[in-house]
């Protein structure tokens, strides 16, 4: 009985040992199927006319042979790369680390990689130098990890002609964005303070031009107009415990404070140091909540109340937007795709003082 190539065999008078002589090509996996070069071809980048028992046939001669197509010969299949860029700033914080992290392992399940390019310290050409980069890569698509304002020009000035997926920072009415809903953190944040009998909340708000600053900042402003309360002076810090620290010890000389809302936890961390300090309990004396929920913050003394963010959700929401806009399978486009948040309550926060 003949066997076919679905079923293992090899064709007569072709042995396996011919094929594993050298590394086996495409053209060997088609000749072992019985099929053509631009059937397997289609088998690699799953096209739908492929027949059930045609494409069965062709992935057990991939198997047979021991082949694994190479990156260029799916580019040269598809017209695609199956790399993407992404560009991050600030990338050695909690937030855009975690969310870096997400988005790599959700593109290494689509079969993608990864092509990164961290900028600390960019100025506008810097950031229109690295979106050429990506470009000249091949990138089928990208990723702007971008937290600040002017960083979101200067990608408005690349004019990029793949797809693009912004994260923190808008453009303009059709780039897709994906980012926390910081204002709605912060109003719960401030509303649980409030809620424990505290006449007002100080805040130490994030760098200005941050547009997440800016926002809980805001956030913060209008919930405590809404609420009649006292709108203090903020206090703008640089999202490190060494700020919150140095605003903390502001804040801990005045007997009027007995809530503070950090923009982000290592700032938050540094307010608990200078409240410990200058001998002001927590949450006795002052309250004090934070935004992010670092893996640390449960193990703070006191174990810190903060608003919580979902990173991983981020980014991966992020790469499937991105892979949408490649496929040309997106929906009606919705330019900003806010991330839920949630309020943690932990030991730092409690009733106001009498």
């Amino acid at each position: 009985m003949t066997r076919s190539a679905a079923d293992g065999a090899v064709p007569k008078g072709r042995s396996r040992r011919n094929f594993a002589g050298s590394r086996p090509v495409m053209d060997d996996v088609a000749r072992l199927a019985g099929v053509s070069k631009q059937t397997v071809s289609r088998v690699l980048n799953d096209h739908p006319s492929v027949r059930p028992e045609t494409r069965e046939g062709v992935l057990v001669a991939m198997r047979t042979l021991g082949y694994r197509p190479s990156r260029s010969a799916r580019s040269l299949a598809s017209g695609r790369t199956r790399m993407l860029g992404v560009i991050s700033f600030d990338a050695a914080r909690y937030g855009p680390a975690a969310i870096l992290t997400a988005i790599n392992t959700a593109a290494q399940e689509a079969g993608y990689l990864v092509s990164s390019i961290a900028l600390d310290t960019a100025d506008h050409d810097t950031v229109i130098e690295a979106v050429n980069r990506l470009s000249a890569e091949g990138a089928d698509g990208v990723i702007a990890i971008a937290p600040q304002l002017w960083v979101g020009r200067a990608l408005a000035d690349t004019h990029l002609d793949t797809p693009l997926v912004v994260l923190e920072n808008g453009l303009d009415d059709h780039t897709e964005l994906v980012t926390g809903d910081s204002r709605t953190g912060a109003r719960k944040a401030i509303e649980h303070l409030l809620g424990l009998g505290h006449a007002t909340v100080w805040h130490i708000a994030g760098p200005t031009g941050w547009t997440s600053a800016d926002h809980r900042l805001d956030s913060w402003r209008s919930t405590l107009a809404a609420a009649g309360a006292e709108i203090p002076e903020p206090l703008v810090g640089d999202w490190s415990a060494d700020s919150g620290y140095e605003r903390g010890r502001r804040l801990a000389a005045r007997p009027d404070v007995t809530a503070v809302f950090a923009s982000n936890d290592q700032m938050a961390l540094g307010v608990l140091h200078a409240l410990h300090e200058a001998g002001r309990s927590v949450p006795g004396e002052v309250s004090v909540v934070g935004y992010d929920d670092i893996p640390e913050a449960a193990h703070l003394l006191p174990p810190l109340t903060t608003v919580r963010t979902d990173f991983a959700e981020i980014g991966t929401r992020s790469l499937r937007l991105l892979l949408n806009r490649i496929d040309g399978s997106a929906g009606p486009e919705q330019p900003e795709s806010l991330v839920p948040v949630d309020l943690v309550v932990r030991r730092s926060s409690g009733p106001a003082p009498r």
